[in-house]
Formats: C-alpha cells, structure tokens, sequence
C-alpha cells in the first residue's frame, strides 16, 4: 500500500512538472499580456457587450495561439537558449523537454486556438492569428541573427492581437482595429530595445542583433524610444477622435503617455541599465493603464 502511494505520488509529481514545462514554453505570464489587448479591443467594438463565456474563449484561442509561436520560438533558438543565462533553465535548452515532444505540443496549441477563433468568432480573426502566428515563428525568429530590423519585423506579430480582437467582434478590419493596432506597434520599439538593453551580454553571446546601432547601447537607441513613446501620445488619443471612447481616455492616453516618454528621456539622460530596466517595467504598466482606460471609457 505504501509503495503504491508513493507511486502515485511521483506520477502526480511527473505530471505536474511536466505540465509546469509546458507553461513555462508558452511564456504565460507574457501571452497573458498580449491575449489582454485581444480581449480588450474586442470589447471595444460598438455593439459588443460583455459575454463571459465568449470573453473566455477569445482568451483561450488567443493564449493557445500565442504559445504556440512562443514554442516554436524556442524550438528553433534551442542552441542560443543554452548560450544565455536568463533562458538556459527553459525546458528544451535544460534538456527536460524533446524538440519533437515540443513540436506536437505546438502543433497541438496552434491548430486548436485557430479552430476556436474561427468556429466561435470568424475565419478573418483565425486568418489574422494563423498569420501572427508563422511571422513571429518563422520570420522573426530566424531574422533575429540577421539584423536588427528583426524588431521591426516582430512588431508586427506583437501588435496584431488588438486587430485579431477587433476582427473577432467586427468581421471586419476597420479604422478602429488599425488604431488599436498602432499603439501596441508602437508602444513596442522602446518596450523591446530596453529589454535588449538590460539583456545586451546575453543577446550579443547568442549573436541577436537587435540593437539598431552596432555599437551596441547607447543615446541613439534611447532617443529612438524617446520619438517612439512620443508618437504614441496621439496615437493613444486617436480612439477618442474615432468616437470609440470618451474624453477621459484621451486625458489618461495623454498622462500615460507621458510617462512613458518621461522614462525613455531618463534612459537618454543616464543611458544605464537601471533606467532601461525602469523603461522595460514602464512599458508594462502603459499597456495595461492605456487599454484599461479606452475599454471603462467605452462610448456605448
């Protein structure tokens, strides 16, 4: 009876961890991020009402879709993920998980987030996540090693689950969906340069070039962010001037904006890895601040 409990206790154990693994390929806590912006601008579409069960299923196909390209992301960074110390633990470097055990799970995720937007929502937001989904994996991620346009390139993928979202609840790929989709294109250039900043020992030993300056760090990077968060100013305005959402979201758009700008002139200023790392967390909390003020402010 004792060595059966045990049995099972290990069994449990295995699963667990192994499950743990599959999370842990998926990136959670970061497709959570993005999946949130899909959510949101679906909600934003005039005439879209709260429906939980529906809400839930976006967020499922999303974060299955998602994780999907996260997988297949590490299938083919597999070697470089072992030359960095920030992603030498993942499942596939650490050698917990097999490509080919990999592969089937990101089969599995992909086809099974792109059936439950299609089968639920329609077939242009499936469209658009299919397309999200082997840019990131399969251009992006190669051209990483290319040159730095690698950035410009995934900020394509990055920003298309607002217009996945908006597609979702719209059929239709309409000035709203574009603008949501700008913020979140731009919103990523001092998001990512500053991750690539903190990061930049790692990155250069795994021969990323993401830098737009081969020189490496330094105040051209940072007055590129500056312009970026700059532009983002309007264009978090923009759904108000659509009618989207009301004046209280152009009032935070503008006060978040400003902060985010606020933290890429300090970069410029100091040009130093903690103010890149205030940047990095910055940005985090101008995604959630921005698109949780133009879903309250909703013009019904």
């Amino acid at each position: 009876m004792l060595q059966e409990n045990s049995i099972k206790l290990s069994l449990s154990y295995a699963i667990a961890s192994r499950v743990k693994d599959y999370f842990m390929m998926m990136k959670f806590t970061l497709t959570f991020l993005v999946v949130f912006s899909c959510v949101v601008a679906y909600l934003l579409v005039p005439g879209v009402e709260f429906d939980l069960i529906k809400v839930l299923l976006l967020f499922t196909g999303g974060i299955l879709v998602s994780g999907s390209a996260n997988i297949i992301n590490q299938i083919l960074e597999k070697e470089t993920d072992k030359l960095m110390a920030r992603t030498a633990p993942r499942p596939l470097p650490a050698g917990r998980l097999t490509v080919s055990e990999a592969s089937v799970v990101a089969v599995v995720t992909g086809a099974t987030g792109i059936a439950v937007m299609g089968f639920t929502f329609n077939w242009l937001a499936a469209g658009l996540s299919l397309l999200s989904l082997v840019i990131y994996g399969f251009v992006y991620t190669p051209w990483k090693k290319w040159n730095s346009l690698a950035v410009l390139v995934g900020a394509f993928p990055g920003a298309l689950p607002p217009l996945i979202g908006w597609a979702a609840g719209d059929n239709a790929l309409s000035e709203g969906g574009w603008a949501l989709f700008a913020i979140q294109f731009l919103w990523q250039f001092p998001h990512f340069w500053a991750i690539a900043w903190v990061a930049h020992t790692d990155y250069t030993r795994a021969g990323f070039r993401l830098m737009p300056s081969d020189r490496g760090p330094g105040k051209m990077i940072a007055l590129q962010s500056a312009m970026y968060a700059l532009l983002l100013i309007p264009a978090g305005v923009a759904p108000y001037l659509l009618g989207l959402t009301g004046y209280i979201s152009a009032i935070v758009a503008i006060l978040i904006g400003c902060f985010y700008l606020y933290r890429a002139i300090n970069l410029y200023r100091k040009c130093d890895v903690p103010s890149a790392r205030k940047l990095m967390f910055g940005s985090y909390i101008y995604l959630a601040v921005i698109f949780l003020a133009l879903l309250f402010d909703k013009v019904k």
